[in-house]
C-alpha cells in the first residue's frame, strides 16, 4: 500500500487540502480594517464573522478527506480509479469557488491580495492526477500478469 507512488500522491493531495482548510485564503481592506477569507468564513480583524461561505468549506473538506478513503482502496483499483476521478472533480470545483469567494468577496473592496494557500487546489489536481494515471497503470499490469497464466 505504502510502496505504491500513487499513495504518496494521494498523501500529498490530502496535504495540500489540509493546508488550504486551515490557512487564510486572501485578504480585502474595506472601510480602514482588513478581512480575511477562509474556508468556512469571511473573518474581520477582530475575528468576527462577516460573511460565512460554508459550501467552500464544506467542498474543500470533502476533497481533503476523500484521498485519504482512497488510500486504503488499495485491492480495488476500478474504484479506486473513479474516485481519483471524483476528487479531481472536486478539486477543480473547490478551485472555482475559492475564485468565486475571492471575487464576491472584494466587490466593495478597496484593497484585496492573494495568499498562497488559494492556489493550493491547482497543485492537488497535478498530483490527484498523477495518482489516477499509477493506478490505471497498476491496472494495466494486473491485467496484463492475468492474461499470461
Amino acid at each position: 500500500m505504502i510502496q505504491r507512488i500513487q499513495t504518496l500522491y494521494l498523501l500529498i493531495v490530502a496535504a495540500l487540502m489540509a493546508v488550504t482548510l486551515f490557512a487564510p485564503l486572501a485578504w480585502f481592506g474595506m472601510d480602514g480594517q482588513q478581512l480575511t477569507l477562509h474556508a468556512f468564513a469571511l473573518k474581520s480583524s477582530t475575528g468576527e464573522v462577516v460573511r460565512p461561505p460554508i459550501w467552500t468549506g464544506l467542498l474543500l473538506s470533502l476533497a481533503c478527506v476523500l484521498p485519504l478513503v482512497v488510500i486504503f482502496l488499495y485491492k480495488r483499483r476500478m474504484l479506486q480509479l473513479r474516485l481519483c476521478v471524483v476528487e479531481m472533480v472536486l478539486l477543480v470545483g473547490s478551485a472555482v469557488m475559492l475564485a468565486v469567494a475571492y471575487f464576491w468577496g472584494h466587490a466593495e473592496a478597496a484593497a484585496q491580495g492573494v495568499k498562497p494557500a488559494m492556489i493550493l487546489p491547482v497543485i492537488a489536481l497535478v498530483f490527484a492526477w498523477l495518482a489516477a494515471r499509477g493506478i490505471f497503470r497498476d491496472e494495466l499490469l494486473v491485467r496484463s500478469l492475468n492474461r499470461i497464466r
